[in-house]
């Protein structure tokens, strides 16, 4: 969509090539991740009572410890329940076809990737940890894109309708405990939706705390993605974005910030996005993750996202766009990304979506 009706809007378009960021109107594995106790803080009070001509000055000293509050590690926020900490991710494959919505769970995922799996079909690789959605859907199955966005994840649950053999015997190779339809409890066809869809637009799960509940001791809790501000610290650097624009491949997306809030709101096809509460789909940062795109190996039809190596990367958080670069040397590790001087890009804790346009081909349109 075009943003041609806002006279008084800043335009700047921006287009990935193969060998940078072009501005308009202007030049331009698996390693488990590591885990320590949430520091204390020492807080020393010393209380004196005053001598009399009978008693003698007396100093009593007490110390007393403050923990920190424990925090979600893939949302940088502090949480009320430290049990959801030790539990690994669950990843959710959540479908987007046009006729797979309303969605269920969107706005409790820590984690939100969108990646393109057909021409004109993008799909939610969904990441829950910090929170549980109920019910969860429509799940859809795996493709090989999904392969090297779990083992960033030290061996989540990975929750998916199946796949066509060469997409299930990758993903068995994956560090990732396979909760496929019929491998865990909660599973159901949605017949509601079914009265005006397709079948396969139909499959959901009752609870993500029915998946939580069959992990085992092969599992561990997730790395630290991002970096954060601190809780309710402004961004101190980017510039100024209220509307963000593009095409993933054919799926047309849209951002829009809502300073009120302190939200972007999501739309596609040319209408809000709105989940199954009937709520707007929101997120305190998107960041668009320019990488390519080569053909699977399970499927010649299918894309195949390459998320390990390095590329240019648009980080848009408190109602601003930072143009950065993303690294990601091993697939074990979650990528980094850094501003134009190699500082680590804060983000507004919360939680994050991140696209995977196609580099050299997807445009981005903000203003």
């Amino acid at each position: 969509m075009t943003m041609t009706s806002r006279k008084t809007a800043v335009r700047r378009v921006l287009a990935l090539t193969s060998v940078g960021v072009l501005l308009a109107a202007c030049g331009g594995g698996k390693d488990a991740a590591s885990t320590t106790e949430a520091p204390t803080t020492e807080l020393p009070t010393t209380a004196v009572v005053a001598p009399s001509s009978t008693t003698t000055a007396t100093t009593i000293a007490t110390t007393t410890t403050v923990k920190a509050k424990p925090v979600a590690p893939l949302t940088g926020l502090p949480v009320t329940n430290p049990k959801v900490l030790v539990r690994p991710a669950l990843v959710v494959k959540i479908d987007n076809h046009k006729d797979a919505r309303p969605h269920a769970g969107l706005n409790q995922a820590d984690i939100v990737y969108e990646e393109i799996v057909e021409a004109e079909i993008t799909r939610f690789f969904t990441i829950f940890h910090s929170q549980d959605a109920s019910p969860v859907g429509p799940i859809r199955s795996a493709r090989t894109t999904d392969v090297n966005l779990l083992n960033q994840l030290n061996r989540p649950l990975f929750t998916w309708s199946g796949g066509n053999p060469g997409v299930v015997k990758e993903i068995a190779m994956a560090n990732a405990e396979s909760r496929a339809y019929g491998q865990a409890p909660g599973f159901y066809r949605d017949q509601a939706r079914h009265q005006r869809t397709a079948i396969e637009h139909t499959l959901m799960n009752q609870s993500t705390a029915n998946i939580f509940a069959t992990a085992t001791k092969t599992e561990g809790p997730p790395p630290k993605f991002f970096s954060y501000r601190p809780v309710g610290a402004p961004s101190k650097v980017g510039i100024p974005v209220h509307v963000v624009d593009a095409m993933m491949r054919s799926v047309p997306v849209h951002w829009q910030w809502e300073p009120t809030l302190k939200v972007w709101v999501r739309s596609e096809y040319g209408a809000p996005h709105l989940d199954a509460s009937g709520a707007p789909v929101t997120t305190q940062n998107v960041v668009f993750q320019f990488v390519p795109y080569g053909l699977s190996p399970a499927d010649a039809r299918s894309p195949d996202a390459n998320t390990v190596g390095q590329g240019n990367a648009f980080v848009f958080t408190d109602g601003k766009v930072i143009l950065g670069h993303w690294s990601r040397p091993k697939a074990s590790k979650p990528a980094t990304f850094t501003d134009a001087k190699g500082k680590p890009i804060l983000l507004t804790p919360g939680r994050t979506w991140v696209e995977l346009p196609e580099a050299g081909v997807t445009q981005v349109h903000f203003s």
